[in-house]
């Protein structure tokens, strides 16, 4: 089937898990009785737009929503029919699963229009479903077999943020502290991007199974159900992501402060020790007359040994006063 002006695909669903594909002239001359209708589009094209908005009979409020460049997943009851908004995580080469991708849904009992701007596996799941004779057979299946889709592949991308924050973990007494921080910043981003967008879809597939729509049977609802827990329990494991990563990198502050600590407390006792011996060879470094021992060749022994004795009688009263 080519993309040429912005048709993907179109398929009549037989009723029995099977369909034929079909083209333009094809979708002009549909009718109900043919069975149902599959409409994928790419929402740049300029054909796409223009059956969308003139000759698709869809109410121009709804085809406007469907055209918009940015949206966020939410559901519209329209009467018999349903508009659904998802999205699912980006798995095209070269593009970050954070940066998900979005699919809007026109169900009507009869027809199912959809579309994308950048590609989706969930929907080519479908599509070789149905060349397979064993995809979906009506709009409620179709919309739940989506929705199964766009949630399977998130829960790869949810783990794998759950293992990289189980590694760091560990990783807190060893790593270098700046490359560290680097990936529990990377991590947090990541976790708030995902979740930015499943939150408000953790909401859409809660209310589905409430919707009053003759197509959508009891069965569908239990699945969309199903996929509304599953949704919701990796909004949470994405806010236990954040979290821990939060206090992991609290704990790694936590360290570098009590290394910082350290280093300046020796500096200090350091510090301490060599200050009277110092004040002792800047006195003696005096250049003036009459300083004692000028002329005495045990003098500077003396002195040596004296400032030894003064450093040893410090470091005594500091363990007696516990400062070391």
């Amino acid at each position: 089937m080519s993309e040429q002006d912005g048709l993907i695909c179109a398929v009549i669903l037989d009723g029995k898990g099977g369909g034929r594909e079909i083209g333009w002239p094809e979708i002009e001359s549909w009718s109900a009785d043919q069975g149902i209708l599959w409409v994928h589009l790419d929402r740049t094209g300029t054909a796409a737009q223009e059956w969308l908005e003139q000759r698709s009979g869809i109410d121009p409020v709804i085809c406007q929503t469907l055209l918009q460049e940015e949206v966020r997943p939410r559901v519209l009851t329209v009467g018999e029919a349903m508009l659904v908004i998802l999205r699912g995580v980006n798995l095209n080469p070269g593009a970050d699963p954070e940066d998900m991708v979005g699919v809007r849904v026109w169900l009507e009992r009869d027809r199912i229009v959809t579309l994308r701007y950048r590609r989706l596996m969930a929907v080519n799941d479908l599509r070789e479903a149905l060349a397979a004779k064993v995809g979906p057979k009506g709009p409620g299946e179709f919309l739940y077999r989506l929705a199964d889709g766009l949630i399977d592949r998130l829960g790869p991308v949810v783990g794998e943020l759950d293992d990289r924050v189980d590694a760091l973990e560990d990783e807190v007494l060893t790593a270098q502290s700046g490359e560290l921080r680097a990936k529990l910043g990377e991590i947090r981003r990541e976790a708030i991007a995902l979740r930015r967008y499943l939150a408000p879809q953790r909401d859409v597939m809660s209310r589905l199974p409430a919707e009053q729509i003759g197509w959508l049977e009891p069965t569908h609802k239990a699945y969309l159900r199903e996929i509304a827990d599953r949704t919701l329990r990796y909004v949470e494991d994405l806010d236990s992501a954040r979290e821990r990563a939060a206090v992991t990198q609290d704990e790694l502050n936590s360290r570098l402060s009590d290394q910082m600590n350290r280093t300046m407390y020796v500096l200090t006792v350091v510090a301490a020790i060599l200050l009277p011996p110092s004040l002792i060879t800047g006195l003696f470094g005096i250049n003036v007359g009459g300083m004692p021992g000028v002329e005495n060749a045990w003098a500077f022994v003396a002195v040596v040994a004296a400032l030894l004795v003064l450093a040893v009688v410090e470091i005594v009263l500091l363990r007696r006063l516990k400062w070391i």
